[in-house]
């Protein structure tokens, strides 16, 4: 049936498009033998072609163009009067007696335009009998066209300032808007007539039909804002007033929803402002169903815009009070439409922050009042389940951090967490990581605990598990990017004040301690590190030098760090917690205090044998023990013996004997540290390289060597290269005796068949024996000592 009546369509379009063009054939003919007669009888029939109901507005709209081309020939052959020899004023009575009264209203509109133009012409009365005479026309749709012709042909004739029909005694500025305001008024109650024409299950394909005629209607404020003479004083007085009344009392939804457009978009941004209130007190008098938030978030951008185009103007919107206004009218179109969807109402509240941050970026309490503003329409809802409205939440609250570049503006913002509480679990993860980027991106430092307060409790969501939502059913890359992002905010926070530092820190630990045992991991390394921080700060000031009093002493902040692995250690991380475990001893090395020290390597050891039990994962742990201990030099005699005999012992039971070998010979350089005098012990030295030597030769009766991996003859080089080490670091025990007996160990095992395939040992070797020979060829005191070796 639609198919059908499309094809129906173009059948009668061709027709009276074909009929136009016929009469207008004859009409041509008329006037180029200046026959004033016919030309009127063919144009007549030709514009008759337009009294069709048959067509839709779009189909129309083609044949109204057609009969437009050819009035405009028309209303040039009337232009000269020397041709058809009658006055204007009398053509101007001669039209009016066409048969059918469409078109003569149309030959009254085109005679009248050249009215128009001539001199002491009363366009004052010619404009009202021009819009009158056209109410004959009451069919929606020809009579919307009817009058966009009028307009048309008029609207580069009305009077106006400057122009060539310059106001005068028979016309003046106030004539012209008059006319185009009833010409307007007369086009909307057409248009929104149209509605109403045909049976009402078609609903549909009325608004669409007319949306294709809206453009029609609109012409007419376009027309008036490009009159020179509608001043700010006339449009505040005379323009605005009266468009208002005819868009409140028109009740029609689309009609509505559009002229509010046409208004913000066509008048100037300067009469916006000046007429702010007028405009405002019209949207809560409009249709509960019109769009008001797109139409009120155009005028806030229109608004922005205008702000931003130059700082002169910036006055202007402190002495009309503009955010209030909007601020009240906002509020007032919510309460009015109490149907509006919720996500209406947030985007109201961007628009309006946007403005606010725009054009008083300055006024920190307008911001929060609009959060403010938003939090109560959201206060006793549930958490938003709607996608379109969350995205407006966030957009809220990204506002303030584009704006600022700086989330410490933000965090004295006391409603921004309340905004933030209403957003569902997944959007609350994505804006506390929208914020930390900002942070990152712009190198912003959090320097107090209160605002660290404030800003945990934004990211609440990266740092617990909200409402009991099973953090296993989160994507494992994911949960490892959210936490990694934590981390980078904890070296974010810091203060030169070490007491307030140190707050900060004891605000971190409370948050990320109830993380739970995924998260610590990534988040306590961070603030160990950042509290490892706060103490070489405080070095200069000794272990017990500010008093027990003062909360920022390294010894209070060693405690805070020690209970902070421990709560690690106990969530199944123990190889994490003993790393933390030393550094945190060397740091204590670092300030003198050997107590302290010593319970961290206390603490390490307690893990090494209670929590770690992989075997790969012992090697690493002992190695890392061995290293620290090492660099240690705060211990006495029997604090450093314990500790190294328990290093040592450790290092003698790891699973596999070349691990233990390793462990063994890495425990001599306990025993032998160049910038310790007090511990250079040769004997014992020898007695680790010694033990060493025998595991290497048990594991060498053991083995079975996989082709090409390292085995038993390799450890012998290893050992060679310790031996070496300390013969030249000048330990008495280590003789060239021994390095020459040791090479020829060596050599004896490469040479047996099980060890002929291992180039690795025999590359190591080679490289080994050259390393001596160069330095006997070097000479000096170094190469003097090499002399008894032979290679």
């Amino acid at each position: 049936m639609i198919a059908k009546d499309f094809d129906d369509e173009d059948k009668w379009l061709a027709e009276g498009i074909a009929s136009i063009q016929h009469n207008a054939f004859f009409m041509h003919r008329a006037l180029d033998d200046n026959n004033l007669r016919d030309s009127l009888k063919f144009s007549a029939q030709m514009l008759s072609e337009l009294r069709t109901s048959r067509l839709s507005p779009h189909k129309y709209y083609e044949l109204y163009m057609r009969a437009f081309d050819e009035l405009r020939r028309l209303e040039m052959f009337f232009k000269d009067e020397s041709r058809h020899g009658v006055s204007i004023v009398d053509l101007y009575e001669l039209v009016q007696h066409a048969g059918n009264i469409l078109p003569r209203l149309y030959l009254l509109c085109t005679v009248g335009s050249v009215y128009l133009r001539c001199k002491d012409t009363p366009v004052r009365d010619v404009l009202k009998d021009l819009v009158e005479m056209c109410r004959g026309i009451q069919h929606p749709i020809r009579g919307l066209f009817l009058r966009s012709y009028l307009s048309q042909v008029s609207r580069d004739k009305l009077p106006d300032i400057g122009s060539e029909y310059e106001e005068g005694d028979y016309g003046t500025v106030k004539d012209a808007v008059e006319f185009v305001l009833e010409n307007f008024s007369e086009m909307n109650k057409l248009w929104v007539r149209l509605q109403h024409q045909g049976p009402g299950r078609v609903r549909e394909k009325k608004d669409k039909e007319r949306n294709e005629l809206r453009d029609l209607v609109g012409k007419n404020l376009h027309v008036l804002s490009q009159i020179d003479g509608v001043d700010l004083e006339m449009y505040k007085d005379t323009v605005l007033p009266s468009v208002l009344e005819q868009v409140v009392n028109c009740k029609d939804e689309l009609a509505q929803f559009y002229l509010m457009e046409c208004i913000i978009q066509v008048f100037p941004d300067e009469y916006h402002l000046q007429t702010l209130e007028t405009l405002l007190g019209a949207f809560p008098q409009l249709q509960p169903t019109v769009d008001i938030k797109t139409v009120l978030s155009q005028l806030m951008d229109r608004l922005s815009n205008y702000a931003a185009s130059s700082t002169e103007v910036l006055p202007e919107f402190l002495q009309v009070e503009a955010f209030t206004k909007l601020s009240t009218a906002i509020s007032r179109v919510i309460e009015a439409q109490v149907d509006m969807p919720i996500v209406g109402a947030i985007a109201l509240h961007v628009s309006l922050l946007t403005f606010t941050l725009r054009v008083h970026p300055d006024r920190l309490d307008y911001v929060d009042q609009v959060l403010g503003s938003c939090v109560k329409k959201l206060s006793g809802k549930p958490k938003l389940d709607d996608n379109r409205a969350t995205k407006q939440v966030v957009a809220l609250l990204s506002a303030p951090l584009d704006k600022y570049n700086d989330v410490v503006t933000a965090l004295t913002l006391s409603n921004y967490p309340r905004v933030m509480d209403h957003l569902d679990n997944v959007t609350n993860k994505v804006m506390a990581l929208v914020i930390i980027q900002s942070i990152m991106k712009n190198n912003t430092y959090i320097s107090t605990a209160d605002k660290v307060e404030v800003l945990f409790e934004l990211i609440k969501g990266l740092i617990i598990d909200l409402d009991g939502s099973s953090e296993e059913e989160v994507d494992e890359e994911d949960f490892s990017e959210e936490q990694n992002s934590v981390a980078r905010l904890i070296n974010m926070l810091h203060n030169h004040d070490p007491e307030e530092m140190f707050k900060i820190i004891c605000t971190v630990k409370k948050h990320i301690i109830s993380g739970g045992p995924r998260r610590l991991p990534f988040t306590v390394p961070s603030l160990i590190f950042s509290a490892l921080k706060l103490i070489r700060q405080l070095q200069g000031q000794g272990g017990d030098v500010a008093g027990e009093e003062e909360p920022a002493t390294p010894r209070k902040i060693f405690q805070l760090l020690n209970e902070t692995i421990e709560a690690l250690s106990s969530i199944s991380s123990p190889e994490l917690a003993l790393r933390l475990y030393l550094h945190c001893a060397e740091a204590a090395n670092d300030c003198d205090i050997e107590p302290v020290a010593y319970e961290f390597f206390t603490q390490a050891f307690v893990l090494y044998e209670e929590e770690i039990a992989d075997s790969k994962a012992q090697v690493t742990a002992i190695h890392l023990i061995i290293g620290t201990l090492q660099r240690m030099s705060i211990f006495g005699i029997e604090n450093r013996d314990t500790l190294t005999h328990k290093a040592t012992g450790y290092s003698a039971k790891l699973l596999k004997k070349p691990d233990q070998c390793r462990a063994v010979y890495a425990c001599s350089h306990l025993f032998w540290v160049d910038d310790q005098d007090g511990i250079k012990d040769g004997e014992r030295v020898l007695l680790c390289l010694k033990r060493a030597l025998r595991i290497a030769n048990a594991a060498q009766q053991m083995a079975n060597v996989a082709r090409g991996s390292s085995g038993p003859v390799t450890l012998f080089v290893e050992i060679l290269n310790k031996y070496i080490y300390y013969f030249e670091k000048g330990n008495p025990q280590i003789t060239g005796a021994t390095i020459q007996g040791l090479i020829e160990l060596i050599k004896t095992e490469m040479q047996s068949d099980s060890a002929s395939a291992l180039p690795a040992s025999d590359a190591f070797f080679a490289s080994t024996l050259r390393y001596i020979q160069f330095q006997k060829q070097k000479g000096g005191i170094l190469g003097e000592k090499y002399d008894s070796i032979k290679v």
